[in-house]
């Protein structure tokens, strides 16, 4: 962690849903691996019964491959191959089971568990390409196999079968529809200051953390401003704890008028916040931060009768001069960020402007 000791530990909510999540989709995984292994198990025993050594064999290899699967799954890194490879052979057995010799009519019930796996393991646009024809080819099979007779019997028979894997596969499609949107909400929400609207600590650090990887691959450069609203206790005791929201906000807002959109603003915690500027090098960002200094004084908050007038003390550093990881950008924009305070707050404090004030003294 970047943060220096002052700051109250947290961590980073956007990953911690991803990770839920992953957690979720192995457990899930594992959880239909050894199902479908124990199951095929069960049926490998009354094929040997039946004497049915082929099939009885085969289903003994693969029960015993999905069982491995199950116990396997919760190491390795990259879960879509492992799920395709369970769910493609798996949704083709249930298509030749249809058309294998002395198969029972009831084995198309199975198919029902197409969609609902394809949504369950691959999301609501891959669960839907991946479905859709498998459902297809086993209808069409299922009518070829057994050919549908046209009195009232078989025609009910028929609708009863089609209509319930219709409504399956709307009712999952809907279902998965609405998971997905909750999940973004959540994702969302964990990356999101609640109260300013903008980046919170956890998503700041993670966007930190990637554009140094990125820069150290493309040789880009890349500046980190932490600031501090000057006085913002002062605020607080004399307009009370929703002028102090209000404050906060503003100051977002104005900040935002001017960054770019490669920029990022994030709340670091309390009245501290974080500018990361990409493509752009101390001495360019100088400039642009001292902009928005001067900006964020011009423009008073109006709380009812009141102007409350704001300020805050920028802290100023630049990769990979002053540092080459997180932490040490964040020291040094920190201990730049303090030393502007004790000249008298209210200021930008960068390498460039530093070298200034150190000349003239």
């Amino acid at each position: 962690m970047f943060f220096r000791p002052r700051t109250k530990p947290g961590s980073d909510n956007s990953a911690a849903v991803d990770d839920l999540q992953d957690v979720g989709r192995r457990s899930l995984i594992r959880m239909i691996f050894a199902t479908t292994g124990l199951t095929l198990g069960v049926f490998c025993v009354l094929q040997f019964m039946a004497g049915n050594y082929p099939l009885a064999s085969f289903e003994l290899v693969a029960a015993g491959v999905l069982l491995w699967g199950a116990w396997r799954i919760v190491r390795v890194r990259h879960l879509l191959p492992w799920i395709y490879l369970y769910l493609l052979p798996t949704f083709s057995f249930l298509l030749y089971i249809i058309v294998i010799p002395n198969a029972s009519k009831t084995a198309f019930v199975w198919i029902y568990s197409i969609p609902v796996l394809s949504y369950l393991l691959l999301g609501r646009k891959r669960g839907s390409l991946l479905s859709l024809p498998f459902v297809i080819g086993a209808c069409l099979l299922y009518l070829y196999t057994y050919p549908i007779q046209r009195d009232a019997k078989s025609l009910i028979d028929l609708g009863n079968a089609v209509f319930c894997g219709v409504i399956i596969l709307v009712f999952v499609h809907l279902y998965e529809a609405r998971r997905a949107a909750a999940y973004q909400q959540l994702r969302h929400m964990a990356r999101t200051d609640a109260l300013t609207g903008v980046a919170s600590r956890g998503s700041f650090q993670q966007s930190l953390e990637q554009s140094i990887r990125e820069a150290q691959r493309s040789h880009a450069k890349l500046v980190l401003v932490v600031l501090d609203v000057d006085h913002f206790k002062a605020v607080n005791d004399q307009y009370g704890h929703d002028a102090g929201d209000q404050a906060l906000r503003h100051i977002c807002n104005s900040l935002s008028q001017r960054l770019r959109a490669t920029d990022t603003l994030g709340r670091l915690g309390g009245e501290e916040f974080g500018l990361l500027l990409r493509n752009t090098d101390g001495q360019g960002a100088e400039p642009l931060v001292e902009s928005l200094r001067t900006q964020l004084c011009s423009q008073p908050l109006r709380y009812g009768d009141e102007n409350i007038a704001l300020s805050a003390t920028f802290g100023l550093a630049e990769w990979p001069v002053d540092g080459g990881t997180a932490e040490q950008l964040y020291r040094c924009a920190d201990r730049r960020l303090y030393r502007g305070k004790e000249l008298g707050r209210n200021r930008l404090v960068g390498r460039h402007s530093a070298e200034a004030e150190h000349r003239a003294d």
